[in-house]
């Protein structure tokens, strides 16, 4: 093989690898963004979930449902 061609070959090498390796990071920020999203989401899940069990314990003191 000629030296150009050697040269080529070498230089889509690593043009294929960097690609790689960019989708690859690319990849990982996606998946962190996302479970990033689904810990937001369960925890704003959990306020909630909490502050409709303390209005719910409010309305059944105020009815005397509690005691």
């Amino acid at each position: 093989m000629s030296n150009n061609s050697q040269s080529m070959s070498f230089n889509a090498g690593q043009a294929k690898g960097q690609t790689q390796e960019k989708a690859s990071n690319l990849a990982d920020k996606a998946s962190n963004a996302a479970q990033s999203a689904k810990e937001s989401l369960q925890e704003g899940g959990q306020q909630l979930k909490q502050k409709a069990q303390g209005a719910s314990e409010a309305i059944k003191d105020k009815t005397g449902i509690n005691n």
